[in-house]
């Protein structure tokens, strides 16, 4: 997968992307991810991305010329998506992960100050926010996305199974996780995890990640329970021959 990252701030991602499993995938070729800076691309001797919003307003605003330009100095792939980092855009899940994952290419706007210029999104594919709230700039949901979907790539996690059972990846949360010792300042770790009945723990996890989701985030139990709900009932309708 080729990742080009459009920033102010290249050094932003120096030491994250060559940091733990990201660092490791990247020196394996599983993915490459490129910076590109905007300013690279101005025309004026002040070198000036961003100036001040038509209508009045605090703020400043980045330029479209200079973000078009490095969008445009990219090569181009099969399977191609450019994304906007903004608080108004989708809000970041495994889903978007998972499918993200698919593409070839990820182009990443990073906007920074009050914005980029409404033209910007003629270039783009999906705008995608970290969450509902706002930060000083692009680079952080970018390196959250990267990180998210790099390690969904083959060969970045060592066991790949691993990624099946993680939060999220079923509609759950992730079951409790214990290792040695058994005993610790008194608190045990549950009996039937050290039982070796694989068919009892495999239940015990089950319950354990539908009994979090519910006390946790009652949001998702309630998309679980009503995506439980309809393949039951596509399951059940398919059995009317």
């Amino acid at each position: 997968m080729q990742i080009d990252i459009i920033t102010l701030f290249p050094d932003f991602f120096t030491s994250p992307l060559q940091s733990g499993l990201l660092g490791k995938a990247l020196a394996k070729g599983i993915a490459d991810v490129s910076l590109t800076n905007p300013r690279d691309f101005t025309t004026d001797r002040h070198h000036k991305v961003d100036d001040e919003p038509y209508g009045g307003g605090v703020g400043m605003v980045l330029k479209p010329e200079p973000i078009f330009a490095a969008v445009e100095s990219l090569a181009v792939l099969p399977q191609r998506e450019v994304i906007l980092l903004t608080p108004q855009g989708q809000t970041m899940n495994q889903a978007l992960f998972q499918d993200l994952a698919t593409y070839d290419q990820l182009v990443l706007i990073c906007g920074h100050y009050e914005g980029v210029d409404e033209r910007v999104c003629h270039l783009v594919t999906r705008e995608v926010s970290l969450g509902d709230f706002v930060l000083t700039c692009g680079e952080i949901p970018a390196l959250a996305l990267i990180n998210g979907v790099i390690r969904l790539l083959p060969g970045t996690v060592g066991k790949e199974e691993s990624l099946k059972a993680e939060s999220f990846e079923a509609g759950l949360l992730d079951y409790p996780h214990y290792t040695r010792p058994a005993n610790f300042r008194g608190w045990e770790v549950p009996p039937v995890l050290l039982s070796g009945n694989h068919q009892a723990i495999a239940e015990w996890r089950y319950q354990q990640q539908k009994q979090r989701t519910q006390q946790r985030r009652p949001d998702l139990w309630q998309c679980w329970l009503q995506a439980s709900k309809t393949a039951s009932t596509t399951a059940h309708d398919g059995d009317n021959f």
